[in-house]
């Protein structure tokens, strides 16, 4: 009969963990990244869109309707920048949830291995040892799963509140 050892199996992953939230931190910054960048490509072009229609601007009115128009994109452009981030941002949450989520079954798991295997060992009082550990973690499994249904639920009112935030209309 073959035993592994629950806490090399702890050990390798937090490994594995550590190596996922590498991942998740690395993409949710390339995909921050190239949000910028296409949000400065994007500004560049409206600048020299804007610089082009103001020296074309015959009088004060045509100036006054500009000025107008350029406030409008440049709060469009922000409300699509900043859902873009929220939305790189809820992504890397929600992964970031659910590894902490695996980690902690992992965690669980192992402990009560190891607790099943020393109480094997251990004469009498081991099941009472086992009962106590197994009640421990059901409750903070129970902690954890109210925090993580809490967390989801913010989440979910402020991704409801940022998709129906609009820009203004142009009249």
């Amino acid at each position: 009969m073959t035993t592994t050892n629950p806490f090399a199996q702890i050990s390798q992953a937090g490994f594995d963990a550590a190596a996922r939230l590498t991942r998740i931190s690395l993409d949710s910054a390339e995909r921050t990244l190239a949000i910028q960048l296409e949000y400065a490509k994007g500004y560049v072009t409206q600048a020299t869109l804007t610089a082009r229609a103001v020296s074309q601007a015959q009088d004060v009115e045509q100036l006054l309707k500009l000025r107008s128009r350029i406030a409008e994109n440049a709060v469009e452009n922000m409300v699509g920048y900043s859902r873009s981030l929220y939305e790189v941002a809820s992504d890397a949450q929600s992964e970031l949830s659910k590894l902490a989520e695996e980690r902690l079954a992992t965690y669980q798991n192992a402990v009560i291995e190891a607790v099943d295997q020393a109480s094997k060992s251990a004469p009498g009082t081991g099941d009472v040892a086992v009962a106590a550990v197994k009640q421990g973690m059901a409750a903070a499994t129970a902690v954890f799963d109210n925090m993580n249904r809490a967390a989801r639920q913010v989440a979910s009112y402020a991704d409801a509140g940022v998709k129906t935030t609009k820009a203004p209309k142009r009249k």
